[in-house]
């Protein structure tokens, strides 16, 4: 009797002659992490009592106490006050106690047609969709910031970089609005993966389906779903959906690694591209002088941090037979450390964004720098008729010449320039400029600030569809 009584609670007791050991309880328990789904367990579970109502299962009475007791669950957890024990587990069988106290075989009669795997499937899925939903508001926050600071620099002339060597001249808004096109397929993935989060796997049971005359469509159709999960075996078990994101959302972060990192190099007193606000940098503790720019260096960290949940899931799931196993319990916490890391780290970054302070002048002259403009001679001795592997020639030997001179191309003079190319004119001297190398890449994708203004109208335009 002891030992029953001990497991009252339990929604699988009535098997067992021995008690769980505390041990076991702690090690088993998913309610500390996993009670963040209660609400969407509510809703699910309302949307399964009215269907039972609508196949017979459950009387008017029935569905009355469920819903009634159910509203109140929900605002107790709403207000703070739902005691959450680890005796009973998770958070379905915490709300499915409260429920059964405040409606009695009302709130048992529930669990009819339905099992914790397809509950938790469910669940998860809920959870998922409206946090997709969540980070594609939160990236397009980031990319009109973007957007606004490209605008605001499409004239403004850096260095481009290959190797992180000067290459060619671009403008700064050119630059940001490279970002603005990564986020933007990062957007893409999101609204693709969406469509396989949004299928109803309610339904399935524990992995067989039920014997009771279910109406699947019903449910999917109230809570919103797309469409259902064809296979018991696959609805209980599938955890792609959880894949995907995670590595939609290592895309996300691997984006905003490297504009973290291009940041970090241009605050740097050697290259002064930008300066950042106080708010995101921090001092040092003992050099008085450091102005660090922790904010873009600890979006490097987490980056490895959703790397890391997208390696634990697909790692969690290699190993499993068909159909649901209690490893599944380990899949929340990856998922839900990757959309925390993620919205605070969009957040953040859209703040951020927005207060750059661009120092153009220390860009144009650090693009001066590196022969940047040699590209640029090339293509004015092909326009002359030569061709371009000889134009290539010509200029390597003539940056060869300016760079033992310790001078730039433009630095040359007409008749400097004339020996390694007699198709050589006074007009060279636009082909040599940053403006006019900038302004020269006159097409769509192009550097050239018409076509960078032009640009970011379309992905303005894109973003209000």
């Amino acid at each position: 009797m002891t030992d029953q009584f001990s497991r009252k609670a339990s929604a699988w007791s009535a098997r067992f002659s021995e008690p769980v050991s505390e041990l076991v309880k702690r090690y088993t328990a998913s309610v500390q992490f996993d009670r963040r789904l209660a609400l969407h367990d509510i809703e699910g579970s309302l949307a399964h009592a009215e269907m039972l109502h609508s196949v017979g299962v459950l009387d008017e009475h029935d569905l009355e106490m469920i819903s009634n007791a159910m509203a109140r669950i929900r605002s107790e957890i709403e207000r703070g006050e739902f005691r959450w024990s680890i005796d009973l587990e998770d958070v379905h069988l915490n709300i499915e106690k409260r429920l059964t106290d405040l409606a009695g075989d009302s709130g048992k009669r529930l669990h009819t047609a339905r099992s914790r795997n397809d509950q938790v499937a469910t669940d998860i899925r809920l959870w998922l969709r409206g946090s997709i939903d969540e980070i594609r508001t939160l990236l397009r926050t980031l990319r009109i910031a973007l957007l606004d600071m490209a605008e605001l620099n499409a004239e403004t002339i850096m260095p481009g970089f290959t190797h992180l060597q000067v290459a060619q001249p671009v403008t700064f808004g050119h630059h940001l609005h490279a970002y603005s096109e990564m986020f933007g397929r990062d957007d893409e993935r999101l609204v693709d993966c969406r469509r396989r989060v949004n299928r109803l796997p309610l339904g399935a049971a524990a992995l067989a389906g039920t014997s009771y005359p279910i109406d699947r469509e019903r449910v999917a159709r109230a809570l919103g779903f797309e469409g259902l999960c064809e296979n018991s075996l696959d609805a209980v078990s599938d955890r792609d959906f959880a894949i995907e994101f995670c590595a939609a959302a290592s895309l996300i972060m691997m984006h905003v690694s490297r504009l973290g990192e291009e940041l970090v190099l241009w605050m740097s007193p050697r290259v002064a591209f930008i300066d950042l606000p106080d708010r995101f940098c921090t001092g040092s503790s003992i050099m008085p002088q450091k102005k660090n720019p922790d904010v873009p260096e600890l979006a490097r960290g987490k980056t490895g941090r959703v790397y890391g949940a997208l390696v634990a899931l697909l790692t969690l799931m290699k190993g499993q037979p068909l159909a649901y196993n209690k490893d599944n319990q380990e899949d929340k916490e990856p998922l839900f450390d990757t959309v925390d890391t993620l919205t605070a780290t969009l957040t953040i970054f859209a703040d951020m964004v927005r207060g750059i302070e661009v120092r153009a002048e220390r860009m144009r002259a650090a693009a001066a720098e590196g022969f940047s403009t040699a590209t640029d001679l090339a293509d004015y001795l092909v326009r002359k008729g030569l061709a371009f592997r000889d134009a290539h020639e010509a200029v390597a030997r003539a940056v060869r010449h300016a760079a033992e001179r310790g001078v730039d191309l433009p630095d040359l003079s007409l008749d400097e320039l004339r020996v390694f190319s007699p198709l050589v004119d006074a007009d060279v001297t636009a082909a040599l400029t940053l403006e006019g190398s900038v302004s020269a890449r006159d097409h769509i994708g192009g550097t050239a600030p018409a076509q960078v203004r032009a640009a970011i109208a379309r992905s303005r335009a894109a973003l209000d569809q």
